[in-house]
């Protein structure tokens, strides 16, 4: 080694990459488009026509916004489109399209750009936008769904299956379990089909995306309580028509895996989806409303500092205070 030889040192981070926020975004739309594909199948352009409308407000109003507050644009990370899609998906069809636009009104300049834009809210923006929703207009949210099919002025709206296993609605059929797997059910957009949504869980698991490992956690969780103190305990058919309703299956592959709004170290990803899928059963078993999938991980993404406060690895060589003492 000569003696003219310089040596760099930076601060960390140490490990480069191609990765990009607009190149990640990009492979979670790309991982939306076979929900929003067979959610426009089902229920007609309408449902397009509601996924087209949000992802367009959602990139307008943080457009605008940063205009506004003279901020560097950032749309082009695609960040305020993924928050529109995922808004829309979470949807029922019907939905009239005025309040898709509040919905991602308060989406992004509320829950996001308030807080400092992407990276710096605190609870997932589409999820609170969904929340805000259901408390401002519960009929048109919650109340009925239309039925695949059936699209347009002669739709037919019926009970959805969740609202018919939490014996909420009096009347409706519910459908088979594979009809339940393959979206032949009412219900929202992007959550009627359960193999659509594994096929953009696989997309995002070999890009790399995500990790596996919260959205197993929560399901198996979830699926476990479900079928030790459901309803109808020590039931598989009901612990499947569980996890095929609602936002469960859905909301396990692209909500609860938010990077923003998700702990940052592996044992507490398997605490927070844990936390998501225990709260998820207990407003689904004794709460009023039949999906509790909404307010389980707006509480639990309130939790998420204190969890990463408490899950930090321990440091290389470091010993416990009790061994240090000794």
């Amino acid at each position: 080694m000569s003696e003219n030889t310089i040596f760099r040192v930076s601060s960390s981070p140490h490990i480069a990459t191609n990765e990009t926020t607009s190149r990640i975004m990009a492979d979670v739309l790309i991982a939306l488009m076979p929900c929003v594909i067979v959610g426009t199948f089902l229920f007609g352009i309408r449902a397009l026509a509601v996924v087209l409308t949000s992802a367009a407000a959602a990139m307008f109003f943080e457009w605008a916004y940063q205009k506004i507050t003279k901020q560097k644009i950032t749309t082009g990370d695609l960040s305020a489109a993924v928050t529109g899609v995922l808004l829309a998906l979470a949807l029922p069809p019907t939905i009239p399209l005025f309040m898709v636009i509040i919905g991602d009104l308060f989406a992004i300049v509320i829950v996001k750009q308030l807080f400092g834009g992407i990276g710096c809210n605190f609870v997932n923006p589409a999820l609170a936008a969904r929340a805000f929703m259901v408390a401002a207009w519960s009929a048109p949210m919650t109340a009925s769904y239309a039925t695949p099919f059936m699209s347009g002025p002669d739709a037919i709206t019926s009970a959805t299956p969740l609202a018919i296993l939490k014996g909420t609605a009096a009347e409706g059929i519910m459908p088979s379990i594979t009809e339940a797997f393959m979206g032949i059910k009412a219900g929202c957009i992007g959550e009627v089909s359960g193999i659509m949504i594994l096929v953009g869980f696989v997309y995002l698991l070999i890009r790399g995306v995500i990790s596996y490992k919260s959205t197993v956690t929560y399901l198996v969780v979830f699926a476990a309580l479900t079928y030790l103190f459901g309803k109808t305990p020590f039931s598989l058919e009901f612990t499947l028509y569980s996890l095929l309703t609602g936002t469960v299956l859905f909301g396990s592959v692209f909500m609860i895996t938010d990077y923003t709004t998700s702990p940052s170290t592996d044992k507490g990803r398997y605490v927070f989806a844990a936390g998501c899928a225990l709260l998820t059963f207990l407003i689904r078993r004794f709460g009023g409303y039949p999906e509790g999938f909404t307010y389980a991980v707006l509480l639990m993404n309130i939790c998420v500092p204190f969890i990463d406060k408490y899950m930090i690895p321990k440091k290389f060589g470091a010993r416990k205070k009790a061994e240090q003492k000794q």
